[in-house]
This record gives C-alpha cells, structure tokens and sequence, in this order.
C-alpha cells in the first residue's frame, strides 16, 4: 500500500501561510485605541490605561502579539 505525502499533494494555495506573512502592521505608530479593539475588550477608561501600560513596556510589537 503505498505510503500518503499530504504535503505533496496539496496545491501551494493550501498551505499555511507564515507567520511572518500574516501581520499587516502598516508602519504608522499603534494607539492605544488600536490594542484595546484588538483586544477585543471595549473602549473604557480602563482598557485605555490597560493598553497604555502593554504598548509602554512592548511597544508596537504587543499589537502583533495579539493578532493571528
């Protein structure tokens, strides 16, 4: 019986795409807005500090961090 290799049968559109393909950060500067949305929290005195504090200590990065 001969031995199945998915990854070779499967077409170049069925892969997974890398990581490092799948972040659209645009350059422009993340506000703290742009993490609480991602975040998936609502707007809120509190989840504005929340964000504030995450982007103070990670930077730009802490959006891509919550991003697939």
């Amino acid at each position: 019986m001969p031995t199945s290799q998915p990854d070779a049968s499967r077409s170049s559109e069925d892969r997974t795409t890398p990581d490092d393909l799948l972040h659209a950060r645009t350059g422009t500067e993340v506000s703290p807005e742009d993490l609480v949305l991602a975040s998936g929290k609502d707007i809120t005195p509190q989840s504005l500090e929340w964000a504030r504090r995450k982007l103070a200590a990670e930077g730009p990065a802490a959006l891509d961090k919550l991003l697939p």
